[in-house]
């Protein structure tokens, strides 16, 4: 039995060019909630998915993107106690996982080797997940969160993947009894709050950038405590072993040898940004002062609620440019050249789906 009717817009195929679409929710279940979708933020990763750039899936089409989504909850489960209706509520990288494995039970999900995406996917009934880019979502308890009262509702949406995906790795640096000093490597979606986590945390933050563009907003709009213009060879090398980590967040191909200079020994490179192609680096540097190359995929929902709660407790503000859905493939364009500050969030609700 298939579910109500979802307004959306989707990607046809490879072009990426998204317009109108509807398709029907799976049926709700007794873990479920049904939310009308308010809000949704918009991801590289969108992109690289519409375009069939992953070379970890194929993309599936029609698929209808999102995975940022803030929404207010119409319709409860029988079992669902996590939520009331009306709560505002949002919803990350992960919709599923099999809730039984050693990492579910340790609040790590989003490493189950049965995670279930938002969309391009399938859910556990065989129905094709579909994302936040539409009008109504049906989404188990587990894999939402509460949005804080004082947080409004589009200055979330961002924190639920792009901001979670700072937060995870970042938060092992946090109360730590001393100073220590991050780089923060790209200064986009992820990037720019990445620096203000960081600085939230009491870090010591340097913005890492390929030129002096960014210099500007990096220091006056986050306060960032340093930039250093990875391009500037000199400023490189006096800059070596320096930093306690770095958080990279360049979603493209770019050459790792001199980031990996700037650690400290034992310094950590961690990997956020999903680069459709290898990276490189001669395994000497990191050999040379017991470095490390970590990865990190999103966070848990536990990690999502905590980040909010900072978020409204360090009283920060997430750095958006609201849009209708019809400027949706606008957004896009221009995100692809960097055109934005620093995050595109859609006003779904207040668009016309059809």
């Amino acid at each position: 039995m298939v579910g109500r009717k979802s307004n959306a817009w989707a990607a046809k195929d490879s072009s990426a060019h998204l317009s109108p679409y509807s398709f029907h929710l799976r049926e709700a279940g007794k873990d479920d909630i049904l939310m009308r979708v308010l809000y949704c933020g918009l991801d590289h990763t969108d992109l690289h998915q519409m375009k069939g750039e992953l070379a970890s899936s194929t993309t599936n089409y029609p698929l209808v993107p999102g995975h940022e989504v803030v929404g207010e909850v119409l319709e409860l489960g029988s079992e669902v106690k996590k939520f009331s209706i009306g709560d505002i509520v949002g919803v990350g990288g992960i919709i599923g996982s099999c809730g039984e494995c050693s990492l579910c039970n340790s609040n790590m999900e989003q490493y189950c080797n049965q995670i279930i995406f938002p969309y391009n996917d399938i859910y556990k009934d065989g129905t094709p997940t579909q994302g936040g880019f539409s009008s109504l979502m049906v989404i188990h308890q587990s894999f939402a969160v509460k949005i804080p009262e004082k947080l409004a509702p589009e200055q979330a949406a961002p924190l639920l993947r792009a901001g979670v995906t700072a937060y995870s790795p970042l938060k092992q640096f946090m109360n730590s009894g001393q100073i220590i000093k991050g780089g923060i490597l790209g200064l986009g979606g992820v990037g720019h709050l990445g620096v203000l986590i960081a600085k939230a945390m009491g870090h010591h933050v340097t913005v890492i950038s390929s030129s002096e563009k960014k210099r500007k907003e990096a220091m006056e709009h986050l306060h960032a405590d340093a930039f250093l213009v990875s391009t500037d060879e000199a400023e490189m090398k006096r800059e070596s072993n320096s930093l306690d980590y770095i958080l990279d967040t360049v979603p493209a191909v770019h050459p790792m040898s001199s980031y990996l200079l700037l650690l400290k020994p034992e310094g950590k490179l961690i990997i956020v940004g999903a680069a459709p192609e290898p990276l490189q680096f001669l395994p000497s540097e990191i050999i040379l002062g017991k470095k490390a190359i970590l990865g990190s995929f999103i966070g848990s929902v536990t990690e999502m609620q905590e980040l909010l709660n900072f978020w409204v407790e360090k009283g920060l503000t997430t750095m958006i440019e609201v849009v209708k859905m019809d400027y949706v493939n606008k957004a896009f364009e221009r995100m692809e050249r960097n055109d934005v500050r620093y995050r595109f969030v859609l006003d779904v609700a207040g668009s016309n789906l059809e």
